[in-house]
């Protein structure tokens, strides 16, 4: 059974093994958390992007235990802030440029060194699945949705998240329409692969904006696995039954 998003939400882990800038914001940074020596070895490196709707009260600090249960799983990985919605530099196109900028400072990283794939729970799987439809991505190993934001559109006019999506993008569909062009993964066909894990009883991103974003780029590069059950929250919980879908996914990107 899933727990409380309260308890999910407010769980934190041990601190990481250190915290690294990629900007001069104190939001452009990103905590490093490491295998111990006698993890199996992954070949894989993770980058973290959490959720929250983009918005500045939900930061890294409940991704916590996600990481450190990839960690101690044999995942050397590496957890992404980035300016949200209401800071300086957020929403779009700040949040995109920092994820992007971030990225490239991981895959700079000499603890990190190796294959990436991006994982993004809810805003974070929007910014992942965005970033799989960039040039700069080529080399990335793949991304992994979770709960993802994956039909901006849809989800602006089904009013997803209580206004988070026009507050990120700046407008409607019909105002910002370029904004959108540029946001949406359901308009940015993946350079790499993308495995998309919704739980079908998500009452927070309903499952349908994964299963509308898999029948877009339907081909070899996006696979959707439908989870039964767990909500919005089960997916980044170690302590669910549903995170095994989280390792499953990457055993797909590494093979």
């Amino acid at each position: 059974m899933a727990r409380d998003p309260i308890e999910v939400l407010d769980e934190r882990a041990a601190p990481p093994a250190r915290t690294s800038s990629y900007g001069t914001d104190p939001a452009q940074v990103y905590d490093v958390r490491l295998p111990a020596a006698d993890a199996p070895p992954r070949g894989l490196g993770v980058v973290v992007v959490h959720g929250g709707f983009w918005r500045e009260g939900y930061d890294r600090g409940h991704a916590g235990p996600q990481a450190q249960a990839l960690a101690d799983a044999g995942y050397p990985t590496a957890v992404v802030e980035y300016r949200r919605t209401g800071m300086a530099g957020g929403g779009w196109p700040g949040t995109a440029d920092d994820v992007r900028a971030a990225v490239a400072a991981v895959r700079a990283d000499p603890d990190l060194a190796g294959p990436l794939v991006l994982v993004g729970h809810s805003a974070g799987g929007q910014l992942c699945a965005w970033a799989a439809g960039q040039a700069w991505a080529h080399g990335l190993r793949g991304v992994v949705s979770l709960a993802g934001v994956l039909d901006l559109a849809h989800g602006q006019a089904t009013d997803v998240g209580a206004g988070a999506i026009g507050a990120f993008l700046g407008g409607t569909p019909a105002e910002v329409p370029d904004t959108y062009a540029a946001a949406d993964p359901m308009w940015l066909p993946p350079g790499i692969p993308v495995v998309v894990v919704h739980a079908r009883d998500d009452d927070q991103v309903p499952f349908e904006l994964g299963e509308r974003y898999a029948a877009a780029h339907r081909g070899p590069n996006v696979r959707l696995v439908a989870v039964p059950d767990g909500g919005h929250y089960a997916l980044i919980d170690p302590h669910s039954t549903q995170f095994g879908q989280v390792l499953a996914a990457l055993d797909l990107l590494s093979s």
